[in-house]
Formats: C-alpha cells, sequence, structure tokens
C-alpha cells in the first residue's frame, strides 16, 4: 500500500483545502467486525513542518462519550492514525474519536504486557495540546445516531522530533484505520491490510511519500 502526501503552503487549518490531497479509503474489514463498516475516507497534506489529515465518515451508529485526554476513545466511533516517521524508530498513534478527544503515544515495542505495551510513551497533556483539532460533530454523541461527520487535525514535525530526531526521510510508514470497539455494531477496518485483529502490527503499515 503507497500513499502519497501532497504538499501545501502553510495555513490555517480552518482554511486548508484538503480537495488537492490523494483520497485514501480504509476498506478492509476485520472478520471478527459485526455488520457493515462505515465508508472512511482519509485526506492528508504536508508543509515541511506539519501533517494536515482529515477523515470523512459515513456512519449509521456513531457513539462518542469519552472526553478526557487519553481516555480510550477507540471504544467509541474513532479514526486512528498510526505513522512511523523515522526508519528503525518507534511509531506514534494519534487516535481521535468523533468528538474530538485524543488519545496518543509514542510506542518503541508493541508487544502487549498487561498494562499496555513493553516499550511506549503516553503523551502528556502539554504535547497533546499542541495538535489543533476539529470536529463537525459535538463532544457528546449518545444515544447512537447516524451521521456523515468529518474530523481534521494539524500534527506538527515538533511533536515528533524529540523521540525520532530530524525529520529528513521522505518516505515514511504508517496505516490509517476506523473502529468502535463498544458501540452497538463493534468494527475493526483499515487501509492496509492487518494479519490480525491488532492495529499495533508496524509490519503491515503501508508506505507514505511526501511529496
Amino acid at each position: 500500500m503507497h500513499y502519497t502526501i501532497n504538499r501545501i503552503t502553510p495555513a490555517p487549518l480552518s482554511s486548508i483545502d484538503f480537495s488537492i490531497a490523494e483520497e485514501g479509503r480504509i476498506a478492509v474489514v476485520r472478520p471478527e467486525s459485526n455488520g457493515a463498516a462505515p465508508e472512511t475516507r482519509f485526506y492528508v497534506l504536508h508543509d515541511g513542518e506539519a501533517l494536515y489529515v482529515q477523515f470523512c465518515v459515513n456512519e449509521a451508529h456513531v457513539r462518542s462519550v469519552q472526553t478526557v485526554y487519553q481516555s480510550p476513545v477507540y471504544t467509541d466511533s474513532c479514526v486512528e492514525f498510526f505513522v512511523q516517521p523515522v526508519t528503525g524508530k518507534g511509531y506514534f498513534n494519534i487516535e481521535i474519536n468523533a468528538g474530538g478527544t485524543l488519545l496518543a503515544s509514542y510506542i518503541e515495542d508493541p508487544t502487549r504486557v498487561p498494562h499496555g505495551f513493553a516499550k511506549w510513551t503516553p503523551m502528556d497533556l502539554a504535547w497533546g495540546s499542541q495538535i489543533e483539532i476539529y470536529s463537525t460533530l459535538p463532544r457528546v454523541v449518545e444515544p447512537e445516531q447516524a451521521a456523515q461527520w468529518t474530523l481534521r487535525y494539524r500534527l506538527p514535525y515538533a511533536l515528533f522530533e524529540p523521540f525520532t530526531g530530524p525529520l529528513t526521510e521522505k518516505i515514511w510508514r504508517g496505516n490509517f484505520y476506523k473502529c468502535g470497539d463498544a458501540t452497538s455494531h463493534p468494527h475493526w477496518v483499515s487501509w492496509a491490510p492487518l494479519s490480525a485483529r491488532n492495529f499495533h502490527l508496524p509490519t503491515c503499515f503501508g508506505s507514505l511519500s511526501l511529496a
């Protein structure tokens, strides 16, 4: 799997024209999913200093109740971007529910252990607060409802570099996901195929080229 991240001139998140981005589709459905997976498209741009990410979702059973930073947003209607900017380094998991609540970590060894992963760093609020996030839905969606919703955010490179060093590579790796573990219709869907129902599989990441 390959995706090209087109380059733009720096601009506020609210004025980014995502129509010039390549369209990606999160459409590989894990067999453990319950029912049809929501139609989910993603768009990514960069300006040399930050990534701009947009997800567009058409979902019949939207639920979003997690409102605290680093809470388990993957139990809600959630879109996720895992990105590895530097070969041989760890990856960042950026997980955001339909209401705009963020969960984020830097993971160097994704082997599962009782309280997380073998080697990982949950990002503190000072880190997460530097990601500008916008959702078309309110913070809480309960009870479930059908909705077409959009989520977009700006992800500065400066957040990566203390962990990875300078970002000099033009080919990154990553994957995009849609999930909803505790919704009435749980689903696990990815852009690049997975070998198991586990989003934390960097061996399954696709390539991301920075134009």
